[in-house]
């Protein structure tokens, strides 16, 4: 009998550790799943890799019998899968969340490989969730809205996509063997910094929305990409916690500047009607307003 080395040793250091479910463990989360065999497939995917957290959003047909049979010895997986209503649901206090897509977009997201996605979600702060879509159109650009990055795995000619438990299959072995390596993901990373969850994000997007239509920048009837671009921006920047109370806190400030403040003088000025006064964040009416 031979003795496994490298990364098929990882693999079944993964396969002996009992399944992971708590509130901190990685989530596997399934969006409107149709056919009730591949959330059993699925069940089964992460347990082999030592996983268990399990969440559903609005499943087509679940509980159902073809799940029980698929899931073959994840009973303990499915049992405890978690059904929710949204995506928002699922993630609300994740600090990352890793979409998954074969398809192109018209904006496109920050993209990386299964392997890149898990080495950074082994060294993060907090719960992250791997976020599956419709086994035919995959996940909508507004539940792409919610990922910090989009995990793309690539096939062969003649092949657009895998299976939904191949792709689960393939990223949650890519996680075991990140867990289980010295190694992280360069560049993103930010040592000893809590990062934002996915709730805190979500209130920091709708805060810059409302600051931005409020300022006269964003027209809500004509918001074309702006925000899809902006969130694009901050997920590709990656702040830490404290980073986006900064951000939020400049925010406030823009909406209603301190009292004493040069800001809050030419507003006060404006109201009064006074001459040349100009309202805090006015530039040029050449400049671009907006894509």
């Amino acid at each position: 009998m031979t003795t496994p080395t490298g990364e098929s040793a990882r693999a079944a250091e993964c396969s002996r550790t009992p399944a992971q479910g708590g509130a901190s463990a990685p989530r596997f989360v399934l969006v409107e799943t149709s056919h009730p065999g591949n959330i059993g497939s699925a069940a089964r995917a992460i347990a082999t890799m030592g996983f268990g957290r399990l969440i559903l959003v609005r499943p087509e047909r679940f509980p159902h019998a073809e799940a029980t049979a698929l899931a073959a010895g994840a009973d303990d997986v499915l049992a405890a899968a978690e059904v929710v209503a949204s995506l928002d649901e699922a993630v609300a206090d994740c600090v990352g969340v890793y979409g998954t897509s074969a398809r192109t977009r018209t904006l496109d997201w920050p993209r990386c490989d299964a392997r890149a996605a898990a080495l950074e979600a082994s060294g993060a702060s907090g719960p992250v969730a791997f976020v599956f879509g419709r086994e035919r159109s995959g996940l909508t650009n507004r539940e792409l809205d919610c990922c910090t990055a989009m995990i793309t795995i690539p096939t062969g000619a003649g092949y657009g996509s895998l299976n939904l438990a191949q792709a689960v299959q393939i990223i949650a072995y890519e996680l075991c063997v990140a867990l289980q390596s010295p190694e992280t993901a360069p560049g993103r990373a930010h040592a000893g910094e809590e990062m934002p969850t996915h709730a805190e994000r979500e209130r920091f997007y709708a805060h810059l929305e409302e600051t931005l239509v409020d300022i006269g920048f964003l027209d809500p009837g004509q918001p074309k990409q702006l925000m899809r671009r902006l969130r694009r921006f901050f997920h590709r920047a990656a702040p830490s916690r404290v980073e986006l109370n900064i951000l939020r806190g400049v925010l406030r400030n823009a909406g209603n500047p301190e009292p004493g403040s040069p800001a809050r003088a030419r507003l006060q000025a404006a109201r009064d009607g006074g001459e040349g006064a100009t309202i805090p964040g006015e530039v040029d009416s050449s400049a671009p307003r907006q894509e």
